[in-house]
């Protein structure tokens, strides 16, 4: 089977909306079948099996389960609120409070859908309630909500990190200023738009004066276990006291005693029904890695990879045009395929010609997990726009699809520009590996 009829193909089913997972298994048996390998059947199950044989791949399921718990236990609600009693007088404070918001629960989750429902269904309608614009408020948590997968612990950087054999430690190092500094850049326009567009001061002040009017020692109190949920994680981490997986275990137990003895947001009969939903997510996204881990062993023996390498390597050897090269293939991926997935595929394909170009296997992680975080807010397949247009809150109307596309536009300049300056200038990835590695 020739390279060019191969993808093709692949195009062809995954744009007549065959299961990604079947297609993956598909191509993963077709080159056998036709006789281009020997690669059966059999074959291509031991690669699936093989594939999930990952110690670093458990971390996935538990820091889904402890988003799940998280977002049952309300702790977006309380880190909204601490967040609030601090810039929600400024201009743009509580939009921007709301990008904080995210980004911490990034810092839970790992998820970008997660943040997106979780931190929406409480902060959409209270930024309408103070007069801000339906569309505005929803388009601000569908892109901050992609800060789900750059902030550390993320579940990209787990599957990218057994696709690459890199290290998810530093990944998660790696991904702490980018992800700061594209939460900065959409704070910018938050500020940008409520000067040009003006704020509703009386309703401000009048919700900020109800926070402040808990004190500050109060709301510590109550927003104090979800603050420290991120240092927990990622301090058992970076300290060496434990690798990513077996703080995965620690967010699941913490979360369940925060949620439960704490908070008392979930009742303990609500346990089992939480690890259904959780087991119900992940079994979807473990069928999706164990087939593409048999199709990246079939483009292996295919030796597709080196050769478009080297076709691509034989074209330029212009670092710049690659990268931009590179960065536009993993943009349009982004549109119309998920984001694990696409690290499957990708990952693969770019990191020989990444290596040719001397760059940094986690560098090429965290700008690869930015750029697919593009893709989960952009049509036709953004699953955070589905996400964020499909909540419906009282008295607030529904928002079709491309309008929130359209009103996503400028925050996503803000992020590209941000992504460029990742691509371009490897120290924004690589400064913290480097110091605490």
């Amino acid at each position: 089977m020739t390279i060019g009829l191969f993808f093709i193909l692949l195009a062809l089913f995954l744009a007549v909306s065959l299961p990604v997972g079947a297609v993956f298994g598909l191509m993963s048996i077709l080159p056998g079948l036709m006789g281009t390998i020997k690669y059966g059947a059999i074959d291509v199950v031991r690669a699936m099996f093989s594939g999930m044989n990952s110690f670093t791949l458990l971390a996935v399921p538990l820091f889904m389960v402890s988003g799940m718990i998280m977002a049952e236990g309300g702790i977006s609600e309380k880190l909204f609120r601490f967040f609030g009693y601090f810039i929600g007088k400024k201009t743009a404070g509580f939009p921007c409070a709301v990008i904080v918001t995210c980004m911490f629960y990034a810092a839970i989750s790992g998820s970008s859908p997660a943040t997106v429902s979780a931190v929406g269904a409480m902060t959409i309608p209270f930024l309408v309630n103070m007069g801000y614009d339906a569309v505005f408020a929803t388009a601000i948590v569908t892109v901050a909500g992609g800060l789900g997968v750059i902030i550390p612990p993320s579940i990209s950087y787990i599957v990218y990190s057994a696709a690459a054999n890199a290290s998810p430690s530093a990944l998660f190092i790696g991904g702490i200023i980018p992800g700061i500094m594209i939460g900065l850049a959409l704070m910018v326009y938050c500020w940008i738009y409520c000067k040009r567009k003006g704020e509703d001061k009386e309703k401000l002040q009048k919700n900020y004066d109800e926070i402040r009017a808990m004190g500050f020692w109060n709301l510590l109190k109550d927003s104090f276990f979800a603050l420290l949920t991120p240092v927990i994680i990622l301090g058992c981490i970076y300290s060496g006291i434990c690798s990513p997986t077996e703080a995965a275990v620690i967010s699941v137990i913490y979360s369940f005693a925060v949620c439960i003895f704490v908070y008392k947001s979930i009742k303990i009969k609500d346990i089992g029904k939480i690890f259904m939903s959780g087991a119900g997510t992940y079994v979807n996204i473990l069928f999706v890695i164990a087939a593409a881990s048999a199709f990246a062993r079939t483009m292996t023996l295919l030796k597709y990879p080196q050769t478009i390498s080297k076709m691509v390597l034989s074209v330029t050897d212009n670092k710049f045009i690659i990268l931009m090269l590179m960065n536009v293939i993993m943009l349009v991926c982004g549109m119309i395929i998920d984001n694990i997935p696409n690290i499957m595929i990708l990952t693969p394909i770019l990191l020989p010609i990444a290596t040719a170009l001397g760059i940094n296997p986690v560098h090429l992680g965290v700008f690869m997990t930015c750029n697919l975080a593009i893709g989960m807010v952009t049509p036709p397949m953004g699953i955070n726009l589905f996400v964020a247009s499909g909540m419906s809150f009282p008295g607030i109307k529904k928002i079709p699809l491309l309008t929130l596309a359209k009103a996503t536009v400028p925050f996503l300049i803000a992020f590209l520009i941000c992504l460029m300056l990742i691509v371009f200038v490897p120290g924004f990835t690589m400064f913290l590996p480097s110091v605490l590695g």
